[in-house]
């Protein structure tokens, strides 16, 4: 069989140049430094986590429940009291000194027990939470703009294909209009090439439509205006040479957003049961008084006070209570863990089927194809088959490498799917 290069060499220049450009699915990676937002996907996740008012709004709740820890950990105010004492019934006197006696009480409440320390973990744990939420938020935003990117770069480059055939098609209308001029070919096959050229146009509108579309679902992750301008999508990331779901799976179950919500959430109940528990035990109250007679300070009291626990149908509801949200949050961690560990694997098996059939039409389908086109090709301009042998082989070659680009379109959706899960760029 003629080579499909060779073959080539014995048609015009502009024939070769179009069909050499059907090759191209991924383009160089370098860019220059000016490219606009859009032609990679580093920078629009580096906007979404600088730009996002969500985002925004869930630091601030990190920082506020750092802050509600801190104070619950911290000791209540103090309370001071005066009392005047032996006042004068025919000449009342409401001032210190001018009564037989003033009392000051300061009193100072201390939560025994390790109160304190858990009722700091318990809010801490709410800082957690917000943490987890966090990352959670920011782990679906980027999910979410990975895949539109994804999206973008296919309809992009599906468009440039779709183009570069059109161009291929235009030449071999051309051609086609030689034969006929000399009696070699039929006009049909003149009618032929220009039927092919029209659908192919429909398809350019169809597919400037989606892009347009792809670019506004874009910039609407973005936090932009709808028309705000992006860069021509440049490359996808290189994937990783193969997946490993049992570590994927320990990944997912140390980063997960969602896990570490509910190990926040399991923490903070840990917490406060173990408080509840300690409220049966009294806390002690100090208070200290010094006590005025005229102008000076005569005498000193000192006071201990404690609490009486009796109320324990309320403290049972509580316990109760604590006990329940704990099992609620250690049962919820059982039903994520479920959860995330049957999304990975089947994220994981549509890499994998989508690697494979890229590899397959790269080394297999696609070299075929072009071989068959060149064939067809060489064959048509000798007469011995016709324009509809040479239009369908042609055909070939461009589904072969728009089903290249999809196929590496579905990779990069189904790696955004397990960073998703594991919380963390593979």
């Amino acid at each position: 069989m003629i080579s499909f290069y060779s073959a080539l060499r014995q048609f015009p220049a502009a024939i070769l140049i179009c069909v050499c450009a059907l090759g191209v699915v991924s383009v160089p990676a370098a860019q220059s430094d000016n490219a606009a937002l859009g032609a990679s996907m580093p920078p629009l996740i580096e906007w979404v986590d600088n730009n996002n008012a969500e985002l925004a709004a869930l630091r601030h709740e990190i920082e506020a429940a750092k802050a509600r820890a801190q104070a619950a950990g911290a000791l209540e105010d103090p309370m001071f009291r005066m009392e005047l004492q032996d006042i004068d019934p025919d000449n009342p006197q409401f001032l210190p000194g001018q009564v037989g006696a003033t009392k000051y009480t300061v009193l100072q409440n201390f939560p025994l027990w390790g109160k304190r320390d858990l009722r700091h973990d318990a809010a801490l744990s709410a800082a957690d939470e917000a943490l987890g939420r966090l990352r959670a938020t920011s782990a679906e935003l980027h999910a979410r703009v990975k895949s539109a990117f994804a999206r973008y770069f296919y309809v992009h480059h599906a468009q440039r294909l779709t183009a570069d055939v059109l161009s291929l098609l235009q030449d071999l209308e051309r051609i086609a209009q030689t034969r006929y001029s000399t009696g070699l070919a039929p006009q049909q096959d003149v009618i032929k090439a220009q039927t092919e050229q029209t659908a192919l146009r429909l398809e350019l509108l169809s597919l400037q439509a989606e892009k347009r579309q792809a670019q506004a679902r874009l910039n609407a992750l973005l936090n932009r205006s709808v028309a705000e301008p992006l860069g021509d999508p440049v490359e996808l990331r290189a994937p990783p040479p193969s997946i490993d779901t049992a570590r994927l799976e320990e990944r997912a179950r140390q980063g997960n957003p969602q896990l570490m919500v509910t190990n926040a959430q399991i923490q903070g109940a840990q917490s406060n049961d173990r408080l509840v528990e300690k409220n049966r035990y009294p806390d002690l109250t100090v208070g200290v008084s010094p006590i005025q007679r005229e102008d000076r300070i005569d005498s000193w009291e000192l006071m201990f006070e404690v609490n009486i626990p009796l109320q324990q149908s309320a403290r049972r509801g509580q316990e109760s209570e604590a006990g329940a949200m704990l099992a609620a949050a250690q049962q919820r961690v059982q039903a994520i863990l479920a959860q995330v560990s049957g999304e990975i694997q089947g994220a994981a098996a549509g890499f994998e089927a989508a690697r494979e059939q890229e590899q397959l039409l790269r080394s297999t389908l696609l070299p075929q194809a072009e071989a068959t086109f060149s064939s067809a090709l060489a064959s048509y301009q000798t007469g011995k088959v016709d324009f509809a042998t040479l239009l369908e082989a042609q055909r070939s070659i461009r589904a072969a490498r728009i089903g290249l680009l999809k196929a590496r379109v579905e990779v990069e959706l189904r790696l955004a799917e397990i960073e998703r899960l594991t919380g963390e760029n593979l």
